[in-house]
């Protein structure tokens, strides 16, 4: 059968439209993935149903009014704009999903399979490799792909966070604001999980957590490590920027409960003012789109906090959305992974 490629771009999602019965349906979807919530279904859906649904909806609502345009969710917009760029640039057939909500992975399954697509190209917009982003992904597009496009070949593009072009990229785009900021420090604020799902990861079952320095180790205890991923993409965009290991830090956002990452982001922007570090830049690699994790906790609510203890100028510097260095990246990393599959075919 001859090979008809197409390129599926998924990210997170967001609810629908702006209301209190939207934002619930998303967080009942979201909080329902076993990859997210990884407890016991029935103590997952007792807590959420009785602890979560009730209250939460309301909160998330208002935090998604702070941010929300008259097209709708940042992150929808941004994904869809690298779609319309990448498509436009190499002519290749492109498709978006969300992982959660609408557009579905069904939907543009079905759409690639009624269009004869049968080599499709999976690349999940998530730099670092985590349960709750890169595998739950992973798992959901091959799940329904069985259904719907069994024939097809699937090629799932691996976290790019230590690809040279991805460094470059986030570091040119930190570039342009140090040159024209004084800035005291440099915070990476990546998104946080449960340490125990780093620990999932490690093959080994030995490596995770077993001293500090861990996760600056490349070996296979750490190869498909979350915080591993976030330390040493810090590290090689630091070392690009030509940073000493004094003017930047990495921190961890958006805890939910005890036994997450650490350091604390918003303890950090509580805490630097009393340490002299008044004017700040602060980047959040976890995303290539900007979304509600970054507009409203970190520019919004963290900028907040950082003014309320003293700080006096926090810059924050936007994901890579649709850049053209995000193009060239995503055109680099799935003509890297197409070579890489024809040469294991001709060794084969």
């Amino acid at each position: 059968m001859k090979l008809k490629k197409a390129i599926l771009l998924v990210n997170l999602g967001s609810p629908q439209e702006l209301n209190k019965k939207s934002v619930k349906k998303y967080l009942n979807i979201f909080l329902s993935d076993d990859y997210v919530v990884d407890i016991p279904k029935f103590l997952q859906q007792f807590i959420l149903k009785l602890f979560i649904l009730p209250f939460r909806p309301k909160q998330t609502l208002h935090a998604y009014s702070q941010i929300w345009t008259e097209k709708g969710s940042p992150l929808i917009i941004s994904t869809f704009k690298i779609k319309e760029k990448l498509s436009k640039k190499t002519g290749w057939h492109v498709e978006v999903a969300m992982r959660y909500e609408e557009p579905s992975i069904e939907s543009a399954l079905k759409n690639l399979e009624s269009k004869g697509f049968n080599k499709i190209f999976v690349v999940a917009l998530y730099p670092h490799n985590a349960m709750s982003t890169t595998i739950t992904t992973q798992v959901e597009v091959d799940r329904i792909a069985k259904d719907i496009i069994p024939y097809a070949e699937l090629v799932h593009i691996k976290p790019f966070y230590n690809n040279q072009k991805y460094i470059t990229a986030v570091a040119n785009s930190v570039q342009k604001y140090l040159n024209r900021e004084k800035l005291d420090k440099l915070i990476f604020s990546y998104h946080g999980i449960p340490k125990r799902h780093a620990k999932k990861t490690d093959e080994t079952g030995s490596h995770c957590f077993v001293n500090n320095d861990c996760c600056e180790v490349e070996e296979l205890g750490s190869a498909d490590c979350y915080k591993a991923h976030t330390v040493q993409a810090s590290i090689k965009i630091a070392k690009e920027l030509g940073l000493k290991d004094t003017e930047w830090e990495i921190a961890y956002q958006s805890r939910i409960g005890p036994g997450w990452l650490t350091p604390f982001t918003d303890k950090r922007l509580q805490a630097l003012p009393t340490e002299g570090k008044t004017s700040i830049g602060i980047l959040c690699p976890s995303f290539v789109s900007d979304c509600l994790e970054t507009l409203e906790e970190i520019d919004i609510r963290g900028r907040k906090t950082f003014f309320d203890s003293g700080g006096e100028n926090m810059t924050y510097i936007p994901c890579l959305n649709d850049s053209e260095e995000t193009i060239n990246l995503l055109i680099s990393i799935i003509n890297d992974a197409e070579s890489l599959k024809i040469k294991s075919l001709n060794v084969a």
